[in-house]
C-alpha cells in the first residue's frame, strides 16, 4: 500500500467533502500517521470510510467524523480537554497536538495499555491517561473542551457543568440509527447553547446516563 496516496486520499475523497475546510485540521492528518493506532489486522483499513473495531466492543471512528470533531472544537494551544473514551488513542493524539492538555478515561484497561503504547511510539507527551467509568462525570476539574467518544441518550450534566465559560463540549446524541452530532458551548455560568452539525450513529458510551423511558 502507497500509505501517502491513501492518506491524500483519505483527506480528499472523504474528509474535504464532508465540509472540513480548516487548514490546522486537515494539516494535522497529515501529520498524525492514523496507520500507527490501527490494530495490525485491519492496517488495511487505515484509511477507509468505516468504523474499525478494537475489541471489547470499542471501534475507531470514521475519519471524516474525527474531522469534523477536530474543526468543531476549535482548539487552542492553552485548552485542557478531557476525552471520555480513549481507544485506540488515535483521536487522543490530534486533540493534544492542537491543545495544552489531554486527560483522557477509558473504561476498559486493556485499550488504554495499548492507547499508551501507540501515543508513545508517536512522542505524544501531553496526555494523562487513566481507566475508570466516565460515562457519567469524572472528577471535578473544569475544562476547554470535552469529548465524548461513544453515543449518549442524553447528554449529563454533570459534563455540562464542568465546561469554563466558552467551553465546547462535542457528543453524539440520540438512539441508533438516528444520532445527531451536538456542539453544547458553555456561554455564561448559567446558560448553554446546542449546535446540531451532522446526523451519525456511533457504538454507545458503555454505562452512558439513560433518560427515563415510557413503558406501554
Amino acid at each position: 500500500m502507497n500509505l501517502e496516496q491513501a492518506r491524500f486520499n483519505m483527506i480528499e475523497q472523504q474528509i474535504r467533502p464532508w465540509d472540513v475546510l480548516d487548514a490546522r485540521v486537515l494539516d494535522l492528518l497529515k501529520l498524525v500517521r492514523r496507520e500507527q493506532f490501527v490494530p495490525a489486522v485491519s492496517k488495511a483499513l487505515a484509511f477507509v470510510d468505516t468504523e474499525i473495531p478494537l475489541g471489547h466492543g470499542a471501534a475507531m471512528w470514521f475519519p471524516k467524523l474525527e474531522a469534523r470533531a477536530l474543526q468543531a472544537l476549535q482548539l487552542k494551544a492553552t485548552d485542557n480537554v478531557l476525552e471520555v473514551g480513549t481507544g485506540s488513542g488515535y483521536l487522543t493524539a490530534l486533540l493534544a497536538k492542537m491543545a495544552k492538555q489531554v486527560t483522557s478515561v477509558e473504561i476498559v484497561p486493556e485499550l488504554s495499555g495499548s492507547a499508551a503504547r501507540n501515543l508513545a511510539a508517536s512522542h505524544i507527551e501531553n496526555v494523562t491517561l487513566q481507566v475508570g467509568d466516565a460515562a457519567q462525570q469524572w472528577g471535578e476539574s473544569e475544562y476547554d473542551a470535552i469529548v465524548l467518544t461513544g453515543s449518549v441518550p442524553m447528554v449529563p450534566e454533570a459534563y455540562k457543568n464542568q465546561l469554563k465559560v466558552g467551553g465546547r463540549l462535542f457528543a453524539v446524541v440520540g438512539d441508533a440509527p438516528a444520532m445527531q452530532a451536538q456542539l453544547i458551548t458553555r456561554t455564561t455560568p448559567d446558560l448553554f447553547e446546542t449546535v446540531t452539525l451532522f446526523e451519525t450513529d456511533v457504538a454507545p458510551l458503555k454505562n452512558a446516563l439513560q433518560p427515563r423511558r415510557f413503558v406501554f
